[in-house]
């Protein structure tokens, strides 16, 4: 279940924010009053959404709301006043952080809660994009040093050593970069 961090101080907004995000899926927010809090929480969980409700009784809330974005893959809103927003919210966007002035309506917060939530799932597509592609580089960084070792110490020609490892690959059905390691492997024991 996706989580939710709200962070506020007062206590009519925190139900008015609990109830509106509620109604997206985010049956039991976090609930925090601090920004010394907050970052302790974000430090152990994982959120889909922070919410930031300005000022918190710590500091204002825009130095979390750039720590958030930071630290943690999780869609931010920050809360202000209308002046308030104004003055801070272009600074705030490049960091990642969406600004909405208070006063909203419901359908207006809501609206941000799902922008900030789309934010967090396509950052986590790009996530597991980059681990696919850092773990395919380590298979082929793996897989020229296994045809160097070859080269080097076996006395095969580059094209007879990226033939061998592809041949033991598919007889073995194994993966390019296990041969790989096996080859290596077998370099150590000798």
């Amino acid at each position: 279940m996706a989580k939710a961090l709200i962070v506020s101080a007062g206590n009519n907004a925190n139900e008015y924010l609990a109830r509106h995000i509620g109604e997206l899926g985010y049956t039991r927010p976090t609930i925090v009053a601090s920004g010394g809090e907050a970052r302790r929480r974000m430090d152990t969980n994982d959120f889909e959404v922070v919410i930031i409700n300005t000022p918190l009784p710590d500091e204002f809330g825009h130095e979390l709301g750039t720590d958030a974005v930071e630290k943690t893959d999780a869609g931010v809103i920050l809360l202000a006043k209308t002046g308030t927003a104004e003055q801070i919210a272009d600074k705030l966007q490049d960091f990642g952080v969406l600004v909405l002035a208070k006063p909203f309506t419901g359908a207006q917060f809501r609206q941000a809660v799902q922008i900030a939530a789309s934010s967090y799932k396509r950052l986590a597509v790009l996530r597991t994009e980059n681990a696919k592609l850092l773990d395919k580089i380590a298979q082929l960084r793996l897989v020229d040093r296994a045809k160097c070792y070859l080269i080097e110490k076996k006395g095969y020609t580059e094209t007879d050593a990226h033939r061998l490892i592809e041949k033991r690959a598919m007889d073995t059905r194994m993966s390019r970069g296990e041969v790989a390691q096996e080859i290596l492997e077998e370099e150590e024991e000798e």
